[in-house]
């Protein structure tokens, strides 16, 4: 009677196929970097897989988890500290920002004021002839303005913004300028010694436009002010109101 022999499919592995799927084994854990990090007696013994057919598995220690854990919550705390650090970065510049807008703001709200302010023409001085003061002294037979006290070569100032529409001689005034202001009213200064500014030029409150003198039709040195609702003469306003209105205490 004939024997055939078993398939053999039962067979264990040989060696070689063990070896073989042990470093495969070896190598998949080397790509996830775990096997720079495992101990060697992790891998087990040729004759466990004979005994059990199973491939090796690898552990881990607990100081080795304790290595890790410890490294997630260093990375985890590394991670919080530069977020809180860029979320107070921003914040700073944020800050930073209002207050350099509030800043410029402030600036040009005092440069707005400062433009829209009034001052008198001569600081420090004080009115020595009143408006419509009677006398021969004037052709129309009363004072069309006020006169300042101010010694020969004092600095006279524009009250406001405006600009310049005449300069020059204008006979019984003097040396003079007339400026038509921001508001549409219009100022003039007689009697001066010197001439700083020209026709179509702006000027600003404050600024100096003149020196005071004593040309024209005067009796000594001083300042001739007048408002008017025209560059004209005999469109004179009363200019102690007219300055009292734009805050200048005269």
């Amino acid at each position: 009677m004939a024997f055939t022999c078993a398939t053999g499919k039962h067979r264990r592995p040989s060696r070689i196929k063990r070896t073989t799927a042990r470093a495969a084994g070896v190598a998949a854990l080397a790509t996830t970097g775990v096997i720079g990090a495992v101990a060697a007696p992790a891998l087990a013994a040729d004759n466990s897989v004979e005994q059990t057919g199973l491939m090796p598995v690898v552990t881990v220690g607990d100081s080795l988890a304790d290595q890790l854990g410890a490294q997630a919550e260093a990375q985890a705390q590394a991670a919080a500290q530069k977020k809180a650090a860029a979320e107070a970065k921003r914040k700073a510049e944020a800050r930073a920002k209002e207050i350099r807008e509030a800043k410029e703001r402030a600036a040009r709200e005092a440069e707005r004021k400062r433009l829209n302010a009034f001052v008198a023409p001569i600081s420090g001085s004080y009115v020595s002839t009143g408006y419509k003061t009677g006398g021969s002294l004037w052709s129309s037979g009363s004072h069309t303005g006020i006169d300042f006290h101010a010694a020969s070569g004092t600095s006279v100032h524009a009250v406001g913004r405006g600009t310049v529409v005449d300069t020059g001689w204008g006979g019984s005034y003097g040396n003079q300028i007339v400026i038509r202001m921001a508001d549409g009213t219009y100022t003039q200064y007689g009697h001066l010694s010197s001439i700083g500014v020209s026709a179509g030029q702006s000027v600003t409150p404050g600024q100096q436009i003149g020196l005071s003198g004593a040309t024209g039709n005067v009796t000594g040195p001083h300042l001739h002010f007048e408002a008017r609702t025209s560059p004209e003469y005999g469109s004179d306003i009363d200019p102690v109101s007219y300055l009292r209105s734009h805050g200048v205490n005269v």
